[in-house]
């Protein structure tokens, strides 16, 4: 009799467990996809795979994923795959783990979509190149990206924080809104994001240089579909001479920003999909 108790407490969980199993193996993969697009439609986002399948013991995986937004593409996965967890199951709670392979990077994290949205993120060794988001056209951006992030809550209630760091970034032929931005390579490229009651706030996101200081500042609400949160963000530059006489037409282009002799302050606008310079 003792042992009644205990026998529940496992039994009732891994007996809902077995019959989660069986109904998503008898659902056609046709009709998991449908949901599955269904739900990134209703994001604000659209989706489309070479292959998509289930992957044991319960989840599912796509081949050559793409997701897209209204300004293109966003992202682009060789491959990904989510997965339920099975023992925060067991402690009642439902929680996701999910991993997507893009070129010789990797995104992977969980998200517990009923407790709070709790998400956590982290980025290994993923090139800028290999990121549609970072390549707006006509830009060339390469470099190494690593970050991490943990958030929690939706609109208002969004909270948590974010690291990135990224290595050898070279910039050229960017563009905000129209406006060219120099050529610049830099050596490091760090980045401290915090989010608190439902605004993203860039505590520090600075590029370092050999000719030129980058720092951008500001905040932006975080809202659904998130390319529609407005920006309000200021981008400093800070040239050495040499640097500046060797891209004087762009900086010339930037004049009217010129606050202190070799300071400048541009006000980002628009939207985190559509920026525009004020």
């Amino acid at each position: 009799m003792k042992w009644r108790w205990p026998a529940l407490i496992v039994g009732i969980p891994a007996s809902l467990l077995l019959f989660v199993i069986f109904v998503i193996i008898l659902i056609p993969t046709a009709e998991i996809e449908k949901v599955v697009a269904g739900a990134i439609e209703r994001a604000g986002y659209t989706y489309r795979a070479a292959e998509f399948g289930k992957a044991l013991p319960i989840g599912i995986k796509a081949r050559n994923l793409e997701i897209a937004a209204e300004r293109g593409l966003l992202l682009r996965a060789d491959s990904a795959v989510v997965r339920l967890r099975l023992l925060p199951l067991f402690a009642g709670k439902v929680s996701f783990s999910y991993r997507a392979g893009i070129g010789k990077g990797e995104i992977r994290g969980d998200f517990s979509p009923f407790s709070g949205g709790a998400a956590h993120a982290e980025i290994s060794h993923l090139r800028l190149e290999d990121i549609p988001f970072f390549t707006p056209t006509g830009a060339r951006i390469k470099g190494d990206l690593q970050a991490q992030g943990r958030f929690s809550g939706k609109g208002n209630s969004a909270n948590g924080e974010a690291q990135l760091e990224a290595k050898n970034v070279e910039l050229a032929e960017v563009k905000i809104g129209g406006m060219p931005l120099p050529d610049a390579s830099y050596d490091n490229v760090r980045g401290a994001l915090k989010v608190s009651m439902g605004k993203a706030v860039l505590e520090s996101f600075t590029l370092q240089g050999e000719g030129l200081y980058v720092r951008l500042k500001g905040d932006f609400p975080v809202i659904a579909p998130l390319g529609a949160a407005p920006l309000n963000l200021t981008l400093e530059l800070m040239p050495k001479p040499d640097f500046l006489e060797k891209q004087k037409f762009v900086f010339l282009l930037l004049a009217k920003y010129l606050t202190s002799p070799g300071a400048y302050q541009i006000p980002i606008r628009g939207t985190l999909a559509k920026p525009a310079i004020q």
